[in-house]
């Protein structure tokens, strides 16, 4: 495939693609996810909104009362950009890391690079020097604007892999600050002219399953998942204040807060950090009408007995892990909002799976988002029929190119972007989730999804959450260990675990009821929260790995 002529003259970027035959299938389908040869995602989503919408429409708001119009986030941006240009020195192709909780500089800063021609790395405030050092290494940036809080890890990773790395603080006091250095700028920015395939973000991977990758999404991919998603199943409005807890890092949060709310007029909400419960009770005081946050979110809401704090919404999406069907029936129940669920992938960079209002059926995913095509695949990487488990795979306007790195042939087979996730279509062509492939336990020739088990687990009254894993067993190749927290002042003893294992016989077929049970304090989970359970695993593994032979 021949890609546009860039306008990068720092050429890493590109130089660092897998090789085009480990590229997945690339499909333009419709008509909204046609673009020209040149193309800036920033204008698209700062400038033409502006002109559009009105200078004065408000664009950011955030819990403190701070208010950003469209015509201040343009201009701050440009401003972004020309401290980069003018003072950084930036050249287009050239890397800047962002290292902040979501607030309205940030969204300046993301904006800003775009414009400047840069390449945004965008990493979680959480994130430790440790986490950051291998981002850095395979990214190379030459700017890291970071907000002034979280400086510290940025300049360790500096001192010990980056050297010539050029931090620059915001938000602070300090006399060299990126928002103090922004005010003495006109506020008027040509934006480079970069190709509609040039790239535009490195997104590293949650890691969830191990050590982080570094996906990469030009300019057009930043338009198409709201060409697609967005304006298929989202269907945001001007009037919408849009609210979701994952952080820009993660780009399930960075499509919600910033490419789809500015492509319609709409408002962001931004929340640095707020526990579920403390969530709701922000939905209701600002009256946010959409929500996007993840199926635990809702879960502890449920379970505070918070959720008529959620009746001002008119849309809610789920997202990051598998919604079970009692939780979403529950909202719908209580509060007549049926949540939009959808899996993504931050190699597809946002949802491609999904479903809204009528065309929702109960427990299932979805279907293919307009733009999109999904099949499932056996093992030999070969297309299965209706009723089959397999493995989830997708082909549409955007697809993995991880930065160099050899598990690039992992994800592409055949041309399909292979999500690591088990799922079944039926006749009607939805699509049920499973499991993630890494999470099937097959135990005495039975397949039991871990998630089924959870969700079952967790409707006993002192249950707060769950997570299941297969534990080796000499006998039936695995069981189903399942780790439990329990609810404050209940105790977890022999009774207990009998308890939970007669209720989960009760609700599923006996031989998918946890073998072993174990209390645990608190469930471990990476920096977006989602539940890591290849730590379990691991504790399981490395247990039967110190038992003496003779004793297994």
């Amino acid at each position: 495939m021949d890609l546009r002529p860039s306008a990068y003259s720092d050429t890493f970027a590109r130089d660092h693609l897998p090789p085009y035959e480990q590229w997945p299938v690339i499909e333009f389908t419709t008509e909204m996810v046609q673009y020209p040869e040149r193309l800036n995602a920033a204008t698209e989503l700062i400038d033409v909104p502006t002109a559009r919408f009105g200078a004065d429409r408000p664009a950011l708001r955030t819990p403190a009362g701070e208010i950003w119009t469209y015509g201040e986030l343009r201009r701050r941006a440009n401003q972004v950009a020309q401290v980069l240009t003018e003072d950084l020195g930036l050249v287009p192709g050239n890397r800047v890391l962002l290292r902040s909780p979501n607030n309205p500089w940030t969204v300046a800063a993301w904006l800003g690079v775009l414009k400047a021609g840069g390449i945004v790395v965008t990493t979680m405030a959480a994130l430790r020097a440790r986490e950051l050092a291998p981002i850095v290494e395979k990214t190379r940036p030459a700017i890291a604007l970071v907000d002034h809080r979280f400086v510290e890890d940025v300049e360790t990773v500096r001192d010990t892999v980056s050297p010539t790395l050029a931090i620059m603080a915001y938000g602070g006091e300090g006399a060299d600050d990126l928002t103090r250095r922004a005010t003495a700028k006109s506020g008027e920015f040509v934006n480079v002219a970069t190709a509609a395939d040039d790239i535009a973000l490195f997104g590293p991977t949650s890691g969830s399953t191990g050590v982080p990758k570094i996906t990469t999404h030009f300019h057009r991919d930043v338009l198409s998942i709201d060409n697609t998603f967005g304006r298929n199943i989202l269907r945001l409005r001007s009037d919408d204040l849009v609210s979701c807890t994952a952080p820009f890092a993660f780009t399930f949060g960075l499509g919600m807060l910033v490419v789809f709310p500015l492509r319609v007029g709409a408002c962001a909400f931004l929340t640095e950090s707020a526990t579920p419960v403390q969530l709701a009770d922000l939905v209701a005081e600002h009256g946010v009408t959409v929500l996007a946050t993840a199926p635990t979110a809702y879960k502890q809401i449920l379970k505070s007995g918070n959720a008529k704090r959620l009746s001002g919404l008119r849309s809610a999406v789920s997202a990051g892990e598998h919604i079970p069907r009692r939780v979403w029936e529950q909202i719908r129940d209580e509060l007549g909002l049926e949540i939009i669920d959808g899996i993504g992938a931050t190699e597809m960079l946002h949802i491609f799976i999904s479903a809204r209002g009528a065309d929702i059926h109960p427990g299932a995913t979805g279907k293919p988002v307009p733009g999109y095509r999904a099949t499932i695949l056996d093992p030999d990487g070969e297309e299965v029929g209706p009723g089959v488990e397999g493995m989830l795979a997708v082909i549409g306007p955007v697809g993995c190119r991880y930065l160099d790195d050899e598990r690039q042939r992992q994800y592409v087979v055949n041309g399909w972007n292979v999500t690591g996730d088990t799922f079944v279509r039926d006749e009607n062509g939805y699509f049920f989730y499973r499991a993630r492939t890494d999470n099937m336990i097959v135990s005495s020739g039975y397949n039991i999804g871990g998630p089924e088990v959870e969700s079952a687990i967790d409707t006993h009254p002192d249950v707060v959450e769950s997570a299941v894993v297969a534990e080796p067993h000499a006998e039936r190749g695995s069981i189903v260990c399942a780790f439990v927290v329990l609810r404050e002042g209940v105790v977890g003893d022999a009774a207990k675990v009998r308890e939970i294992q007669d209720h989960v016989k009760g609700r599923l077929a006996p031989f998918k009821y946890p073998r072993d049970v174990r209390f645990i304090d608190a469930l471990p989970r990476n920096r977006s929260g989602k539940l890591q359970h290849f730590v379990l695993r691991h504790i399981v593994e490395q247990e039967q790995a110190d038992v003496p032979a003779a004793s297994q």
